[in-house]
Parts: C-alpha cells; structure tokens; sequence
C-alpha cells in the first residue's frame, strides 16, 4: 500500500495542524500533553470546537451530519489533532452506537439522537461487561421483562467507561432466558437520569476513576428504545466491537506518545549524555515507530475493505494498538529511569504541583505508564482477540 501524501492531503494536513494550534483551548492541550486527567466539560469544548468547524464526526457520510472523508483523511484527521495535544473524540456515540443506529436503528431513534452526539448534548456509555460476562459477552445476565409499556431491566454492568458523567446507555439484556444465549440478547436503548440506576466508581492502578459499576434495579425502557429487533441483539453487538476495537488501535495515540517520547530522550541526561544518544535506546525508538508506520498500513487496509462494517481484522488492530500503546509508554520510563517510578495519583488531577524528586516529565511518563497497563484488557482482552483471529482470519 503506498502511503505516500498526495499535494492535496499534505495540504489538508496543514490545514488540521493549523487548525488545531488555533483553537484548540490551551488548558486541554497543557492537560493532555502532561497526562493528566480530563473532566467531561474539556471533552464537550473540544466536541463542539469541532462541530462549529464542521469536523464533529469524522467518521460519518454526510447524510448524517459527518464529514464523508475517506480512510486516509480521517488517519490524517487523527494523527495531527493528538500530536497538536487533542483528546480524543468520545467513542460512545460516534464510534459505537451511533454507527449501529445508523445501520439498524429506526427512522425514529436516528432522528432523536444521531445529530445530538456530534456535540455531545447526550453523553453516552457502553452497558456491555458484567462481572460474570466479560470475554464470554453471551452470558450475560442482566435481565429486560416486557411490560404492558415497554421493559423493566435489571442487572449490573461493569468497567462501564465515564458512566459517572453518561446521560445515556445503550446496553445488551437478556430478553428471552429460554433460547441459546447469543439469541436471546436485545439491545436497549437507557435514560440513566432515572430512577432505580446507581452508578458507583472502580479505582485504577494509576489512582482514577474513569470506569465504573452501574446497577439497575427495575429501570424501565419504553419499546421505541428497542434498537433493532428483539433478541437480534447479538448481531448489533459485534458490528459495534468492531468499530470499537478499529477505534481501539489508538494510531493518533501512537504518534503523540512518539513525539512525547523523542522529546524526553532528547532532553533527558544520563551522566552529561543525552538519553537518545545511548544506541540501544535508539534502536527500541526506531524499532517502535516502524510497528505505528506498519499499524497504520493496517488500519487503511481494514477501513478501505469495510464497506459493510469492520470485520474481524479490526481484532489484529486492536491488538496491535493496544501492544504499541503500552510499548510506549514503558519506553518513556526506560528514558526517565529511576526518576519516573516514584509515583502520586494527584499528578494526573487537573490542579495538580508537581512536587516529585525528578524532572516533571518523569510523573507524566509513570502517570501514562500505569494508565496504559489496561489496554492489553478493555475492549476485549488479547487473549480473546488473538482466538477470534485464529478462527475468522487465518482459518478462512
């Protein structure tokens, strides 16, 4: 595959740098680059500075309010926004369940919430993981009984990513318990303003709060927030894993993290030498930008041949990206050495000082270090990954 820029993608990718040292608001930009925590306000800014740009939702054909680039824009798109220190755009709505409403949703359900997420008047969170169903999805068992009005749902869910701020979730139940599991599943659509759902937080090795537990205790759904079919929710749930698991491959990421890591190892020094002049180092940095030029070949691939939705390649992105993700990150540590393992989960707080016994690179390097060690496991953990593309990919 030629990567090569065209005179005309070179120019959209000035057009996004520059954008994006305009407007982007310099406290997100100071947060981000430092790896410090984002508060739901930073992201809906962000959201709307784009939607105001007309960039609101890369991803999207234009009948739906996007932008109806294609596969090597959107790279672009993502590549220079994370490297200008841009968050990244919430996934729940335009990467997951937007997509799916797009393809199975009612006229209804797309009229009343596609538009909305672009600017993120709904903030939305995935009800899919639960204690017992994590890898094995299919077992889950939170339930949906059918009323005379619509559903009352009942359950647990769990890692259930910001719910603390989410409006909306949309999330699989169990609406017939007597048929195999994968056909007895619906795809509901949950106000999470009302009674009868909790939301309680799970602390993460780097001290946040980001995922959580919700509990529903007898929350009632109205049948026009059925997504799709009843029981067919199944089918709706793997054409979703798939876009989440592209997203997942994190390319913008990729190339932040690597421009981060170059500086550090260009102003570290370790006895009056700079840290990239130590030629092991610089083979492992070398090393690792060659997988995120290879990561992003694969990602064109997967998105050129997607016309009816990723397909299971988008398990060989996810484990990629996840892999080079936390590479990075303990590349950053091995750049700061001693200085970067003393650690305060304050650091990733917003108001944060910076008090550590090292330079204040050293607390965003282990601050990124131990946010990254859950990539390997969200989104469908390595080990499930690399089965379903032994199953789907190398068997066919």
């Amino acid at each position: 595959m030629d990567l090569t820029w065209t005179a005309h993608e070179r120019a959209f990718r000035d057009e996004v740098k520059e954008f994006v040292q305009a407007e982007l608001p310099a406290d997100i930009r100071e947060k981000v680059l430092k790896h410090q925590r984002l508060i739901n306000t930073d992201y809906i800014r962000w959201h709307r500075v784009l939607a105001a740009k007309g960039w609101g939702a890369p991803n999207w054909p234009v009948e739906h309010g996007g932008t109806g680039w294609g596969p090597m824009q959107r790279l672009i798109f993502e590549i220079e926004t994370f490297k200008g220190g841009a968050p990244r755009l919430l996934p729940f709505g335009l990467g997951m369940i937007g997509p799916v409403l797009m393809k199975y949703g009612s006229k209804a359900l797309q009229d009343r919430f596609i538009k909305r997420m672009i600017t993120v008047e709904d903030w939305w969170c995935q009800g899919y993981s639960e204690p017992g169903a994590g890898s094995d999805l299919a077992s889950l068992k939170t339930r949906a009984v059918k009323t005379a009005d619509g559903y009352v749902v009942s359950g647990q869910k769990t890692w259930t990513t910001l719910a603390q701020y989410a409006d909306w979730m949309f999330c699989l139940a169990r609406t017939d318990p007597d048929v195999k599991p994968q056909r007895g599943i619906s795809l509901l659509l949950i106000d999470l303003r009302q009674p009868g759902v909790t939301v309680r937080p799970i602390r993460t090795l780097d001290g946040g709060v980001d995922v959580n537990e919700v509990w529903l205790d007898e929350v009632k759904v109205p049948f026009e927030n059925l997504v799709g079919n009843e029981n067919e929710g199944w089918t709706y749930a793997k054409y979703l894993l798939g876009h989440e698991r592209t997203g997942i491959a994190g390319i913008g990421h990729c190339h932040r993290e690597l421009k981060i890591l170059k500086n550090m190892a260009d102003e570290m020094r370790v006895d009056g030498r700079r840290a990239i002049d130590n030629p092991r180092l610089k083979e492992k940095v070398v090393r690792i930008e060659a997988d995120i030029r290879a990561l992003e070949m694969l990602l064109l691939r997967v998105a050129a041949n997607s016309a009816q939705g990723p397909g299971p390649q988008a398990s060989m992105l996810k484990v990629r990206g996840s892999e080079i993700q936390q590479d990075l990150a303990m590349l950053q540590m091995e750049v700061m050495g001693i200085d970067g393992w003393p650690y305060d989960s304050a650091w990733r707080e917003s108001d944060a000082s910076f008090f550590g016994p090292g330079p204040e690179p050293a607390a965003a390097a282990s601050g990124g270090y131990f946010d990254m060690r859950k990539t390997t496991i969200y989104g469908g953990t390595t080990e499930v990954q690399k089965t379903i593309i032994a199953k789907m990919v190398l068997s066919s």
